[in-house]
């Protein structure tokens, strides 16, 4: 079984971490709203996704 020669240090360790860090969230603008949005989400205030009525709309 192979064993680390030595410790790795946390800089070493950072390093390969590095690239594990989340990306900023996108967001895009609804075409029938106009509001923000997910990607790929259904839109909750109005409840529709993709031009289909999927849920009720939100009561404010």
């Amino acid at each position: 079984m192979a064993v680390p020669k030595r410790k790795v240090t946390s800089a070493k360790r950072g390093m390969r971490r590095s690239h594990d860090k989340l990306g900023q969230a996108s967001y895009i603008e609804d075409q029938d709203s106009g509001e923000l949005r997910r990607p790929h989400h259904i839109d909750l205030k109005t409840g529709k996704y993709r031009g289909r009525q999927v849920l009720e709309p939100k009561e404010d």
